[in-house]
């Protein structure tokens, strides 16, 4: 019996001293233990850490070499890319792949769709002779960075023929051109009529832009007249007493009558001369005008029979309006007309393209029948 309690006593004695040794020992185990795995934590969170920026990097090198290293080139020399008013982004996908190579077609859409391109289609025309990567090339179409265009028109007799040559060079056709300056409703306000409106025009090259509609067109024009007819222009026209339609009347005519430019301020004198004493200005381009032949070589008196208000050997004053684009060239030529006393001229028999200017019709007669003779010599009869 003492045995077994000096057993047990010793027993709890030892247990005692186990619970004493962890009590001590453990908790320093457990902070030696917490310390270790917060240590491996970091260790990994590094590695984690800079594996990810590795993978980012690589990424980010990637991304870079696809978006701007790839690029769309024209197919081409240079690339015309027309994107007309209202087009979808699926007209516009439709002619880039007909003008453009394009490495990765997928990406492309995707830089397209991330800029919000197919809700930001700006028409015009766009002309590229160089590649560019998509980014680049995405930011031209979304900002309407389009190439401005260089209209020109020249030697304009009639709207139809202004409408032809203007509508090959805008996104605004012939037909529409026509049917805008053939209504009077759309100039009114602006003090033109059907006859008159063909002043507005004059003949030069002008920066404006593809998508130009015929109302666009109008209105730029009419801004480039006002902007001619500055106060030094308007100030010789009152001297004159012209208005500026009256001044591009007399223009229209004088172009249509002389080839050499030096000759152009004193036939503008004749025209002058011959209003200010009530005379018809007997100018044959209104008739070829009145008839709409402008193939006619030779003015007969059968001609001069035709019954329009442009027959100016019939009507004295002005006619109608002009018949043709008048040129800068001849507007000034009325502007700066010369002072002189002749009331008729002919061109020369020689047919060097000037005149023989006379006082008086006698004088007129002479030179008038050396011409009309030569002509019967070259066999010209019409």
């Amino acid at each position: 019996m003492r045995v077994v309690d000096t057993f047990e006593t010793s027993s709890r004695g030892m247990l005692k001293l186990r619970q004493m040794v962890l009590l001590f020992v453990l908790p320093d185990y457990i902070s030696k233990f917490a310390n270790h795995l917060r240590t491996m934590r970091r260790t990994v969170f590094k590695y984690i850490f800079f594996g990810s920026g590795i993978i980012v990097f690589i990424l980010i090198i990637l991304i870079y070499r696809i978006l701007y290293n790839d690029n769309v080139r024209p197919k081409r020399e240079r690339a015309v890319l027309l994107i007309p008013t209202g087009a979808s982004y699926s007209d516009v996908s439709d002619s880039l792949r007909t003008n453009f190579k394009v490495k990765n077609w997928r990406i492309l859409d995707w830089v397209a769709r991330r800029k919000n391109y197919p809700q930001l289609i700006r028409p015009g025309k766009y002309i590229f002779d160089h590649s560019i990567n998509y980014p680049g090339f995405v930011n031209i179409l979304r900002s309407g960075l389009q190439t401005p265009v260089n209209l020109t028109f020249s030697n304009i007799r009639t709207i139809n023929e202004l409408a032809g040559k203007v509508g090959s060079q805008i996104e605004a056709d012939s037909s529409r051109i026509v049917a805008f300056l053939t209504n009077p409703e759309n100039y009114r306000n602006d003090d033109f009529i059907r006859e008159t409106i063909i002043s507005v025009f004059i003949p030069n090259t002008y920066e404006l832009y593809w998508n130009t509609s015929a109302e666009g067109f109008y209105k730029r024009m009419l801004k480039e007249y006002t902007r001619f007819w500055n106060k030094e222009r308007l100030a010789k026209a009152g001297e004159k007493n012209l208005t500026r339609t009256e001044v591009a009347i007399l223009a229209s005519i004088v172009d249509d009558e002389v080839s050499k430019p030096d000759e152009k301020p004193r036939i503008a004198g004749v025209y002058l001369n011959r209003l200010s004493k009530g005379m018809p200005l007997q100018a044959c381009p209104t008739i070829k005008f009145a008839l709409n032949d402008f193939t006619i070589t030779r003015i007969l008196n059968k001609h001069l029979q035709v019954d329009s208000p442009y027959n100016t050997y019939i009507h004295t004053g002005f006619p109608p309006g002009p018949i043709r684009c008048p040129t800068i060239e001849g507007l000034d030529a009325v502007l700066n007309a010369e002072k002189h006393e002749y009331l008729f001229f002919v061109a020369k028999a020689d047919f060097s393209g000037y005149h023989n200017f006379s006082k008086s019709l006698t004088e007129h007669n002479k030179y008038a029948a050396l011409y009309q003779k030569e002509l019967d010599r070259r066999k010209i009869f019409k």
